[in-house]
């Protein structure tokens, strides 16, 4: 395939990457841990764990879970906000061959419920805060093996402090009864007793299964392989390497580490070449986040437009020292060019917008990191990725602003597909080329710019929200005859939901809406408008018109 956006890649940026490099994510890692044993690997809340620490307790962690009795092939969640238990669990679970399955530690019950059954989930690990909704479906589901995390427990002294104002000041963790549990440092000391047998794995076997609504609003998880998210890992390496030298990367990290974004690069490419991730256990707390920022003086930062925008209007933010700052990463959603150009005026770094989706581990295409950064673009592909603009045909369109089309992408880091949606698989990856459901056009020299988007997802924040999900919520209400869902667009956050409800009861109000939804969903799937209607558009055949009530 002609591609044309080779002859403009940045100075030292290669055209290819090696995706078969390693036979598996872990040598790449173990590597790393040989290889830069005594730099700090992970800071949070001022405690410091090294690469030879987090390879020493992950292969304490991992013979535990083996001890255990859970086999290569298991799946385990990890459940927690960005605490230095989670590279370890990640690792040491990845070492005892098991898949890891990141979940949102937000979840309400009835979520994570889906994802743990839909996932065939035999273990967990999860922060005490999130204990009491464990409770209410454990038994629902398959999980035998238990382990328990506080935000303190890592930190020394300084952690019976933190948990003392978490659980007893704060009162951040509701109360919960779950029997057969061991703590997360029992895990590690127990774990010293074990050794973790040999055991086969290749380059095309899932490790991760990352979820997600695909292009309808069924959570899937999306598997991602060896070979997937090393080929993503390298990616980013070579993109990135004119500003990631080395043993030398000061990373801050406010994006949770359980997103796909954070996941790959911040504790994987970053990591593998000797970076220091900075943890933010909560990004919306920013006064401690310009405090972490003020201490460790980050050269790199990756964060959502809606995380940028808020810290610059800070005037704390505002006085910090920019002068080490070589890089600003925005994924998850569009960067919006007013946010770009006051960043760049306060910090004087460019914001570079990039682009992915999760069922490509996730990194599709980044703008340079360089002065050849184009505003109100996605950039171009990464190395070894091919991307295409086709019309509803599927036939591929030329470049021009005239000619907007799907985006499509072919690359090593294209998922295996759906975990037992072979269908849903199907339909998004045809020959290879997996279909984004977003709609752009290919400038002529290879930058490529979304202009819309062709599903129905909404995008809140850098999350995937779909209208099917919030649809099926409202609707269990028992005064709702119908209701549709949809984004809206919000200064805040890019879009926000919005219902529009047909009552089956006159007494029905907003407030009750809500409160429902915030029992059933995630707090960025809530419902921010809600709109009452006599009768919502439809089809001939009755199916509800979104793109009606859209316009």
């Amino acid at each position: 395939m002609d591609r044309p956006w080779l002859k403009q890649y940045p100075n030292g940026v290669p055209a290819n990457i090696d995706a078969d490099a390693y036979p598996r994510l872990m040598d790449m890692v173990e590597e790393a841990f040989k290889n830069y044993s005594s730099l700090p690997a992970f800071i949070s809340m001022g405690k410091t764990l090294t690469f030879a620490d987090i390879d020493a307790k992950s292969r304490d962690f991992g013979a535990y879970l083996r001890s255990r009795g859970l086999q290569p092939g298991d799946r385990i969640a990890l459940m927690m906000p960005n605490l230095l238990q989670y590279p370890i669990a990640l690792f040491g679970a990845l070492r005892a061959g098991l898949i890891v399955v990141n979940t949102n530690p937000l979840y309400t019950p009835r979520e994570m419920k889906h994802q743990f059954n839909d996932s065939w989930a035999k273990a967990i690990v999860i922060a005490e805060n999130f204990a009491a909704h464990l409770e209410q479906i454990i038994g629902e589901t398959e999980i035998k093996t238990v382990i328990l995390t506080s935000i303190g427990e890592m930190l020394g002294f300084k952690g019976k402090v933190v948990n003392f104002v978490v659980r007893n000041v704060k009162r951040m963790v509701p109360k919960y009864q779950l029997t057969n549990t061991a703590s997360f440092n029992q895990a590690l000391s127990q774990g010293k007793n074990f050794v973790i047998e040999p055991f086969q794995s290749g380059p095309d076997d899932p490790i991760i299964l990352q979820y997600t609504g695909g292009t309808t609003g069924v959570s899937k998880g999306a598997m991602l392989t060896n070979r997937n998210i090393l080929a993503n890992v390298l990616q980013i390496k070579a993109w990135l390497s004119p500003v990631l030298p080395e043993r030398e990367v000061v990373a801050l990290c406010p994006l949770p580490l359980y997103h796909i974004f954070a996941f790959t690069v911040n504790c994987l490419a970053f990591m593998s070449v000797g970076g220091k991730n900075i943890l933010i256990v909560n990004a919306r707390d920013l006064p401690a986040l310009i405090k972490e920022w003020h201490t460790h003086k980050p050269n790199i930062i990756t964060g959502v437009n809606t995380l940028f925008n808020a810290l610059l209007h800070q005037d704390a933010f505002r006085q910090l020292d920019f002068s080490g700052l070589k890089a600003a990463v925005g994924g998850g959603m569009a960067v919006q060019r007013a946010v770009a150009e006051r960043w760049q005026q306060i910090t004087g770094c460019q914001l570079t917008e990039g682009y992915g989706m999760t069922e490509a581990s996730p990194v599709i295409s980044v703008n340079p990191v360089s002065a050849s950064m184009r505003l109100g673009t996605i950039g171009m592909p990464v190395p070894s990725t091919d991307v295409r603009i086709v019309n509803d045909e599927g036939t591929p369109l030329p470049a021009g602003p005239e000619n907007v089309g799907e985006i499509q992408c072919k690359g090593p880091q294209v998922m295996k597909g759906y975990w037992q949606h072979p269908g849903a698989t199907a339909e998004v990856i045809k020959d290879g080329w997996l279909s984004t459901g977003d709609m752009g056009f290919m400038h002529p020299d290879g930058f490529f710019q979304i202009v819309d988007r062709k599903k129905d997802m909404i995008l809140v924040s850098g999350f995937n929200v779909y209208p099917n999900e919030i649809e099926d919520v409202v609707a269990m209400h028992p005064k709702v005859l119908e209701v549709a869902a949809l984004g809206i667009p919000d200064e805040k956050s890019g879009e926000v939901v919005k219902v529009f409800i047909v009552k089956k009861d006159p007494s029905l109000t907003e407030s009750e809406i809500i409160a429902h939804c915030r029992e059933n969903l995630t707090g960025y799937k809530v419902p921010k408008q809600v709109e009452f209607r006599s009768e919502l558009p439809k089809t001939n055949v009755g199916k509800i018109l979104r793109r009606a009530l859209r316009e």
